[in-house]
C-alpha cells in the first residue's frame, strides 16, 4: 500500500488546505480492471440542472451508492442510494479506503468522464450532511485529468496537479471551508482525444437522527 505524501512542498503556505495523495493506491493493473468493471456495470445516469426556466444536462455522467437513506443533495439535485450489493467490488473499495483514511465511509459518488469535454466546475463539498470538517476519498481511474483548487476567498490563488490512474487525494480539516475545486475541461484542440476517466470520492453521509451529529 503506498504512503500518504503531500502534494507540494510548501505546504504550510495554505494551512486551510489538508490534502494528501496515496500515489499508485491501486496498482495499474488493478486499476484498469476496476475501471473497466465499473464503466460497464454501474447505473451511469445523465443529471440535469434547473437553472433559470432552462434544462442544463450535467458535462458527465454520475451514481450514487451508499448504505440505506444516505441520500446525498448537491446543486438541487436529489441522489438516492444504489445498494452496495449490485457491483460488490465497490464495498471492498470501500472498506480498503476506510482503512488506509481511518474513517467509516458509507457512500460514494461515481464520476464518468467521457471525454475532454465533461468537466465539473469550481465546488466544495461543504453539503450540511457530510459534516463541518468531511474526510473525502478521491479515486482516479483512467484518463490523466488535472486537479485545481481555488481559495474562496482570492480567486487568482490556485494549485493545480495531475490525478494519474490508480491515485487517491484524501481531503479532510477545514478544506470545503476554505477551498473549492473542479476538473477543467482539457485544452479544445485535445478535447475529444482525450479518453474517458472515473472518479470515485468516497464520503461519510450524517443523517438527521445521527445521534453523534446534527445537521440543522
Amino acid at each position: 500500500m503506498s504512503e500518504m505524501q503531500p502534494l507540494w512542498e510548501d505546504e504550510n503556505e495554505d494551512p486551510n488546505l489538508d490534502v494528501i495523495i496515496l500515489q499508485n493506491f491501486f496498482k495499474a493493473e488493478e486499476a484498469n480492471d476496476i475501471f473497466n468493471l465499473l464503466k460497464e456495470k454501474v447505473p451511469w445516469e445523465q443529471e440535469i440542472l434547473r437553472m433559470f426556466g432552462k434544462e442544463i444536462p450535467i458535462p458527465r455522467l454520475t451514481a450514487w451508492f451508499g448504505d440505506p437513506e444516505k441520500t446525498y443533495t448537491y446543486s438541487g439535485i436529489l441522489n438516492q442510494p444504489h445498494d452496495w450489493k449490485l457491483i460488490p467490488e465497490l464495498d471492498d473499495m470501500r472498506e480498503k479506503l476506510s482503512q488506509a483514511c481511518s474513517v467509516n465511509f458509507n457512500s460514494v459518488l461515481l464520476n464518468l468522464y467521457r471525454d475532454g469535454n465533461d468537466s465539473v466546475d469550481w465546488h466544495a463539498d461543504d453539503e450540511p450532511e457530510l459534516g463541518p470538517e468531511p474526510i473525502i476519498a478521491s479515486v482516479s481511474l483512467g484518463e490523466t485529468r488535472t486537479f485545481d483548487f481555488r481559495s474562496k476567498y482570492d480567486s487568482k490563488h490556485k494549485r493545480s496537479f495531475e490525478l494519474f490512474s490508480g491515485d487517491v487525494v484524501v481531503m479532510s480539516g477545514v478544506t470545503q471551508q476554505h477551498w473549492e475545486h473542479r476538473v477543467p475541461k482539457t485544452a479544445e484542440r485535445i478535447r475529444l482525444s482525450t479518453g474517458p476517466r472515473i472518479n470515485l470520492t468516497f464520503r461519510t453521509i450524517y443523517s438527521a437522527d445521527d445521534p453523534l451529529f446534527d445537521i440543522a
